[in-house]
């Protein structure tokens, strides 16, 4: 007999560690940067220091010491986010077809060493670029492991009732790894900024090994029935297989799983041309890509504007930086919510970017006036900018991975997942880049790009926003003409 409820519990608990630990690798890059280059005169040099007198760059690390630091930083991150995006298409492909325990344990004791060998360039006094971007690129690759396949775990787990609010809650391990990221690196960041790599690194790669042998991919490995993804004969789309036990379709259901285990009952992974003729696939990916693009600039770009527009010393502004990720999990779990009780993704997205845009700006231009204005514009701002992403990466990909026009076939939601953050993560490469590109002109003309980018995510979506009016209206007419109905009998 199937303890289903504790099975599922545990897998959500899991893959949110999963992810928290990918995220935690991401992170301490962020918060090295101002580390890398900083203002060498506020600081006295040590009386066994070999550069002259003259040298103002005696504290930062080459080759990070020259005047177009901020384009070779920009160059380490999108080295990174670049390859990422690349292989995320690729990844969700091989997610389909390999076992996602090996998948999944592989991935990230790869990343962990990845991870750790960025750091250890401190330790073995490395100073040549194309090493930290190499490296960069290699983690990039190998992180492409995690979320196609820690969502299609999860979809795997779930039915689409209460999807949204189970995943906004899930989802903050974005956030939370972002915060520990941060909190860690800020450990080491001002005497062995090394350590700030290697130890996230070390607990990725354990968590790989735990991953190996504890993770469960689908209910049936455990004699559990799968949940029902939609209406199918009177049952509920929400309804879980323990409330199954009376049903007189229960033998039916029985039989099918049991059956769902045999290789000649496996359905056909989907293509990826199949993927894109998905209703809401496109728009929504495109609207990601506009999205990640505000969200990774913040991600990779926060501390350093903190160190410089307010003054803070590194760690301070690491710190400061994991409010925007406090928000970020609130307006997750927001954005669930709402969205589920409404029964409008895209309607919810397009609201939290149109209140985004306005808030980014006031962050700019008020936000460094008093520690105060900055804690509260952080956190509204992490949670419009990050809940839209979050809704988007979650629900909706797994909403459009188990869509109705697939007739039930569950392959097609790695690819779906992969499509969708792959084209994010193009605009998340493409975000910082534009950032250390456009920052040398002034941190205002930054904030201008993250809310014009903020904007075209809102106007992508306006299609499926319409449709979703529409299906409201459509719901109360017939909801007035029911009412109608029992009050005026023929």
């Amino acid at each position: 007999m199937c303890i289903w409820a504790r099975f599922r519990g545990f897998i959500l608990l899991l893959t949110f560690f999963i992810y928290t630990c990918y995220h935690m690798s991401r992170k301490p890059i962020s918060v090295v940067k101002s580390r890398l280059h900083q203002n060498c005169s506020e600081l006295i040099k040590p009386t066994n220091d070999s550069h002259s007198i003259n040298d103002t760059t005696w504290c930062d690390w080459a080759p990070f010491d020259r005047n177009n630091y901020k384009e070779l930083l920009g160059a380490v991150d999108n080295a990174f986010l670049v390859a990422y995006a690349i292989g995320m298409f690729i990844s969700g492909i091989f997610g389909e077809r390999l076992p996602l325990r090996y998948y999944l344990s592989a991935g990230m004791l790869l990343s962990g060493l990845f991870t750790s060998l960025f750091g250890l360039g401190y330790f073995w006094n490395i100073h040549m670029l194309w090493y930290f971007v190499l490296i960069q690129i290699c983690n990039g690759l190998v992180q492409t492991t995690g979320w196609p396949s820690v969502v299609t775990c999860v979809g795997n787990w779930f039915g689409k009732g209460k999807r949204g609010l189970i995943m906004g809650i899930w989802n903050s391990h974005t956030s939370v790894g972002n915060i520990l990221g941060s909190l860690i690196a800020g450990v080491w960041v001002n005497e062995q900024w090394g350590l700030s790599f290697v130890v996230p690194g070390i607990i990725t790669a354990a968590m790989g090994i735990l991953t190996f042998l504890f993770l469960i991919e689908y209910p049936e490995d455990v004699d559990c029935t799968p949940p029902q993804h939609h209406t199918s004969g009177g049952l509920e789309e929400n309804q879980d297989p323990e409330d199954l036990g009376n049903s007189p379709k229960e033998s039916s259901l029985e039989s099918a799983a049991r059956g769902s285990k045999e290789p000649s009952a496996q359905p056909a992974a989907i293509s990826f041309l199949g993927a894109l003729r998905i209703p809401g696939v496109v728009e929504f990916s495109l609207c990601l890509l506009f999205a990640k693009l505000v969200s990774y600039t913040f991600l990779y770009w926060l501390p350093l504007y903190i160190f410089n527009v307010a003054h803070f010393s590194a760690k301070e502004a690491g710190d400061l930086s994991t409010l925007f990720d406090v928000g970020g999990i609130i307006g997750g779990i927001m954005a669930g919510l709402i969205s589920d009780y409404t029964n409008g993704r895209a309607t919810t997205c397009c609201v939290m970017l149109i209140l985004a845009a306005p808030m980014m700006f006031l962050y700019n231009s008020v936000g460094q006036k008093g520690i105060t204005n900055s804690v509260v514009m952080l956190i509204i701002c992490g949670a419009l900018v990050n809940g839209p992403y979050a809704l988007i990466t979650t629900a909706v990909s797994a909403d459009l991975g188990t869509h109705q026009s697939l007739k039930g076939n569950a392959k097609a939601l790695s690819t779906v997942t992969a499509i969708i953050d792959g084209t994010g993560s193009i605009g998340a490469a493409l975000g910082p880049l534009l950032a250390g590109l456009i920052s040398p002109t002034g941190w205002n003309n930054v904030f201008y790009m993250l809310i014009s980018a903020d904007i075209l995510a809102c106007l992508l979506l306006c299609r499926l926003v319409y449709k979703e009016i529409l299906a409201w209206k459509s719901f109360l007419n017939r909801d007035r003409g029911s009412s109608l109905a029992l009050t005026h009998p023929r």
